[in-house]
């Protein structure tokens, strides 16, 4: 597995050029918005005369087939397909296989868009299960509810819950049931690549940071981002004799969408000196980047290398999103199933599944030699990064953090 996800990465990373200026990026293209459907499109078979593809934006968004159906099914989370973050990430991941291993995929999103809810999404499960999926990937915590009914109801359909944990066959914590088997968890140590990213920003000369971070405070992926930069940042200031600070918040991200108040917010950050600020959370990216590019400023990116969408981003902190999709199906299609479904999958440092953009970052003191000597530490243990994200609230020796409302 750690060949096929550095791979993968490697070819993620390779895709595009930026430096912090003023500029803003263009926005992501909007993917049909139909009730739990996609468009039409050119069916996918497999590629073993052209080679691998490597490209997930030559592959179909919207393939259609003669008999109407999927064998690989994927399930919307909040925001856009193409929102240059974590959908599309594992849509790019579902495409990418299919392509390679000649099957056939559809996109459902969920009725009502952002403000979906747990009956909106279940319908789209039950629409990908009509329409033949075999197995349904599915991206974001907020699927929990809609993929453990779907789960129950369907035991011979496969579940890959991106960004999620094993479920049991009910909610309740006082009789929750057996674990369900068709459910795979597949979840990543965000706080390595949140460490990374720190950690370079403040090699790079960054002192004044900040973090703005989608789900509220109450979605353990983007906490554990959060805590792993400031803990990175901090270590980087030692090292280096320096004192930095911190803004730090959960405000107007609890959609993870761009609005208003929050690019208001990010202005006023930016006027006040803070320097670059880690946009956690999908489309929150786009009101952060816009008030960084009026001021100046510098951001980092999240999950994907997100250098193409604004010139100020100066490195993005990435997770391997397509390649834990393609290992997840890769287990469906040989017949491992067993060795995911009902088990808790944390992918890091050690599968070559997290990282910083070392061909598109515009780093220019922090090389890319300190980037994989860093990188090894963290892969062999001598770099520690702590999970508990409930540790975040501590003195740190070097780093003063403000957590604001």
């Amino acid at each position: 597995m750690k060949k096929l996800t550095a791979l993968l990465l490697a070819m993620a990373m390779a895709l595009s050029l930026a430096a912090c200026n003023s500029n803003p990026g263009a926005g992501s293209s909007e993917p049909p918005a139909n009730n739990s459907q996609s468009g039409e499109g050119i069916p996918v078979g497999g590629n073993e005369s052209a080679g691998p593809v490597t490209d997930p934006n030559a592959v179909d968004d919207n393939p259609s087939t003669a008999d109407g159906k999927y064998e690989i099914a994927m399930i919307t989370d909040v925001g856009d397909l193409k929102d240059k973050s974590f959908n599309e990430g594992t849509w790019n991941g579902v495409k990418l296989y299919a392509a390679n291993n000649g099957k056939t995929y559809k996109y459902y999103r969920p009725a009502n868009g952002n403000e979906a809810t747990d009956d909106d999404r279940y319908n789209a499960y039950v629409a990908a299960i009509e329409a033949g999926a075999k197995v349904i990937v599915a991206p974001g915590f907020l699927q929990a509810t809609a993929m453990r009914k779907a789960a129950v109801e369907h035991p011979e359909v496969n579940f890959v819950f991106i960004d999620g944990f094993p479920l049991t066959e009910r909610a309740d914590e006082s009789d929750p049931g057996d674990v369900l088997t068709n459910v795979a968890g597949i979840a990543f140590q965000e706080e390595q690549c949140g460490y990374l990213a720190g950690y370079a920003v403040v090699k790079e000369g960054f002192t004044k940071l900040g973090f703005s971070g989608g789900g509220g405070g109450d979605n353990p992926a983007c906490c554990r981002y959060g805590y792993g930069y400031v803990q990175g940042a901090n270590a980087a200031a030692a090292e280096m004799g320096i004192n930095v600070e911190m803004r730090y918040s959960w405000a107007y991200g609890s959609n993870f969408s761009a609005s208003p108040d929050l690019q208001s917010m990010m202005q006023g950050w930016y006027s006040s000196g803070t320097e670059i600020v880690f946009a956690c959370g999908g489309s929150m990216f786009n009101s952060i980047s816009a008030a960084a590019a009026a001021n100046d400023g510098c951001v980092v990116g999240v999950d994907v290398d997100q250098s193409t969408q604004s010139d100020t981003v100066v490195t993005s902190a990435m997770k391997g999103l397509e390649q834990s999709v393609t290992f997840s199906l890769d287990k469906q299609f040989t017949g491992s199933w067993a060795d995911i479904g009902g088990a808790a999958t944390s992918l890091g440092a050690k599968d070559d599944a997290v990282g910083l953009p070392t061909a598109t970052w515009s780093l220019t003191k922090f090389t890319v030699e300190e980037y994989e000597k860093l990188l090894a530490g963290i892969k062999d243990g001598s770099v520690s990064v702590d999970a508990d994200y409930a540790n975040l609230e501590q003195s740190y020796s070097n780093l003063t953090l403000s957590v604001e409302d």
